[in-house]
């Protein structure tokens, strides 16, 4: 439920009274007492669901300049006509859970806190993070996204392009890059701390982990986690869904990858750094560009869109901002989005030479338990991509030609030079 107060022009109040009226809405209409000139206030609750029609309609009726309007939230309200209302937006043809525009403004920037707080708690999240991957704890990485404050960040951008709105866009990216930022060098220097102090073990190598190994391997599945929480939360801000759950989806795509693009750079790994921050801007896109998606879907436009005109909505004067925003991420995915394209196929080209493999009479003792394909470091070195395949085997078996024979059938079918390790695990039965 929504209260609505808003200040009108004596000479637009039989207009903007003329909707009210025709949309059966409860009103009153009070004498503004400041000295501003003839003007009153005019009064009435509706239905969360009816706000975005009726500021709709009153500017078509000319009252699409807002000096002063409030709206505030109403836990119930007693009229003659709200139980009408109810059941044409609520449960009737109307019904629709979205809020109108100007509450999703307000909204996407109040989500966003202000720099001390927010710098803070990115750079303890980030602690938080990783300290979990090297650990390898998932509860530690969960809470890491509990406190990570990104959320405001993703969805003020997303907001700011799909109402192109040039300083919601510049506030939006601006703050998310300073939070990746500032996780990223928070990683680095707590894994630096925990390298040089020796606090971790001199051996400890990262990637063998496996809550980094899942990070430094951007596939089809690490896209999938962007775009559903870029979409989840453009759906729950929309709907007045907490902000808190969204914001723990947006999270889990971007800290722990930013996490562990700083342990790659402390522990000089550039397979870890390299996979981990393409995973990392990949994610950070497809939250954007679901985002966008979901609002459009939703209804959301600028505030200049015309219904139906395409030549006036798409001047480069209106659309400016959006397309400076459309034309970033283009070169993103054509760059990232390409290294993670490949990478993707190669995976695909290695699981199914290895189930081919190992489905041999030869091997029918083996059983299959990872395959991981080291993220391409092709891109800047010329070294064979590793790629590790992890067995289980009767005790006393020996498989002395396996990683040979994977080696070759996999260089075939890729194309590629490649460094294979087959890890054992001795399996016993009784």
């Amino acid at each position: 439920m929504r209260l609505v107060r808003t200040l009108i022009k004596d000479e637009d109040k039989e207009a903007v009274l003329q909707v009210l009226n025709d949309e059966n809405i409860d009103y009153i209409v009070s004498k503004e007492a400041s000295d501003r000139g003839e003007l009153v206030v005019v009064e009435f609750p509706v239905p969360e669901q009816a706000l975005e029609v009726v500021l709709e309609k009153f500017k078509t009726a000319g009252h699409g300049e807002h000096h002063y309007t409030v709206v505030a939230d109403a836990k119930s309200a007693l009229s003659t006509n709200m139980g009408e209302m109810e059941e044409r937006f609520i449960v009737g043809e109307e019904a629709d859970d979205s809020i109108a525009a100007e509450e999703l403004r307000s909204q996407a920037l109040e989500l966003l806190p202000n720099a001390f707080t927010f710098l803070l708690l990115t750079f303890l999240s980030a602690v938080v993070a990783t300290a979990g991957l090297l650990l390898d704890s998932p509860a530690f990485v969960v809470g890491s996204m509990v406190i990570a404050p990104l959320v405001g960040s993703a969805l003020t951008a997303s907001v700011g392009t799909v109402l192109s709105n040039r300083k919601m866009i510049v506030d939006g990216f601006t703050t998310q890059v300073y939070g990746l930022g500032i996780a990223i060098i928070g990683a680095i220097m707590f894994s630096l701390v925990l390298k040089t102090g020796h606090f971790l073990s001199p051996s400890l190598h990262p990637g063998a982990i496996n809550q980094i190994a899942q990070r430094i391997s951007p596939g089809l599945l690490s896209l999938i986690i962007g775009v559903c929480a870029g979409a989840a939360g453009a759906a729950g801000l929309a709907t007045g869904i907490s902000a808190a759950l969204v914001g723990v989806m947006i999270a889990a795509a971007l800290i722990p990858a930013a996490a562990a693009v700083g342990i790659g750079i402390a522990w000089n790994s550039q397979a870890i750094a390299l996979g981990s921050l393409i995973l990392l801007v990949v994610n950070a896109a497809s939250i954007h560009v679901s985002g966008v998606a979901v609002f459009w879907y939703l209804g959301y436009r600028p505030d200049w869109w015309e219904p139906g005109a395409i030549r006036p909505n798409f001047k480069l004067g209106r659309i400016g901002p959006s397309l400076v925003v459309a034309i970033a991420l283009l070169v993103l995915f054509v760059t990232a989005g390409g290294a993670v394209s490949t990478h993707v196929g190669f995976e695909q080209s290695v699981n199914e030479v290895v189930g081919e493999t190992l489905s041999h009479q030869q091997y029918q003792e083996l059983t299959l338990m990872e395959v991981r394909a080291e993220f391409n470091q092709g891109i800047l070195s010329n070294n064979p991509q590793e790629v590790t395949v992890v067995v289980k085997r009767p005790p006393g078996q020996n498989y002395p030609r396996v990683s040979e024979q994977l080696k070759n059938r996999i260089s075939t079918k890729t194309g590629r030079q490649v460094t294979v390790s087959v890890e054992f695990v001795d399996r016993q039965q009784a």
